[in-house]
């Protein structure tokens, strides 16, 4: 199979017949063989009688119903894991990536060799409130992950080589940081193609400004856990031998500072009676816990089995 187009969806009734149409017609057109994965993401509206609607149709078209809402990047875990083409596409359901895009995607990864290449909406038709954030976001991605020719980390249009999707672990909200899930995992030759940015034509933004916060978060998890990963000990062990050289050192110079001043009768107080003494220690040891706590957590989160284990409802 050529390609395998996964789109990912919430509450998105009125543009699935209008995108599988325009999926169908470019594929046809260049005669490529595919398939369809529609992966509803706990949907309220009638988005997955429409899926069913297409399947019964269209064979090149299936399915994944989830329970309940769960995001983006669970919805793409499942995709991967079921899609059977060479070369598969990642969109969103809501007409603002255009399918006119794929044969050029499929052509930079099986001709040129890209392992992936991410779409860039050069000329958005987002409001300002988000673009703005946008821009600032991937600057700094650009800087952490070293990606340094990609403008848009988080756009929907992406294409890649069959390999790189069985071979990275889309969970929690990562999907933002795909382009750097594949280079740890390898994939190196990451491109990027300008796509042409639609203005939603129906509904409205699922999502709203907490995801840039939570983005931030996770690019700090993912670079430690890239560089740090596999040897915690290299920046731990740093952190406390730093730690305990300096609160040694302060310790002698607490000490010999109240000797001096016993030995030439000058007035001196225990240290313990300093209020600066609490404040410091009770700051280092909860920054220190605070940290190593969440480093604990991301590294349970990522070994446990339960960290990718979804309720699905139906499949087609």
């Amino acid at each position: 199979m050529d390609i395998s187009v996964i789109v990912p969806l919430y509450n998105e009734e009125e543009s699935l017949p209008e995108l599988h149409a325009w999926i169908k017609r470019v594929m046809d057109e260049k005669k490529f063989s595919y398939e369809i994965i529609f992966v509803n993401d706990g949907s309220t509206d009638k988005s997955w009688q429409v899926i069913e609607d297409l399947s019964s149709k269209n064979p090149e078209v299936h399915g994944i119903k989830f329970r309940r809402n769960y995001g983006k990047s669970p919805a793409l875990y499942h995709g991967f894991k079921d899609c059977e083409g060479d070369v598969v596409i990642t969109m969103d359901a809501d007409l603002q990536d255009s399918p006119d895009e794929i044969p050029e995607l499929y052509r930079m990864i099986t001709e040129e060799g890209y392992d992936l290449v991410s779409g860039y909406k050069k000329k958005r038709y987002d409001p300002l409130s988000k673009t703005l954030p946008t821009k600032l976001f991937n600057a700094t991605a650009r800087k952490v992950s070293g990606i340094k020719n990609l403008h848009d980390f988080n756009c929907g249009l992406k294409a890649y080589r069959k390999e790189v999707v069985k071979n990275i672990e889309v969970y929690g909200e990562m999907h933002r940081y795909i382009p750097y899930l594949a280079k740890n995992a390898g994939f190196d030759k990451i491109g990027e193609k300008v796509v042409h940015h639609q203005a939603r034509k129906y509904g409205k933004t699922k999502f709203g400004f907490s995801r840039f916060i939570n983005g931030y978060l996770d690019l700090i998890s993912l670079w430690f856990l890239s560089k740090f990963g596999k040897q915690p000990m290299h920046v731990f062990g740093l952190f406390g031998t730093i730690m305990f050289l300096v609160g040694f050192i302060a310790a002698i110079v607490v000490g010999v500072a109240k000797l001096w001043a016993m030995h030439h009768g000058g007035s001196y107080r225990l240290v313990t009676e300093s209020p600066y003494f609490y404040i410091a220690l009770a700051m280092m040891i909860l920054g220190s816990q605070f940290f190593i706590a969440g480093f604990l957590g991301e590294m349970v989160s990522r070994n446990s089995s339960e960290r990718n284990k979804y309720q699905i409802e139906k499949k087609i």
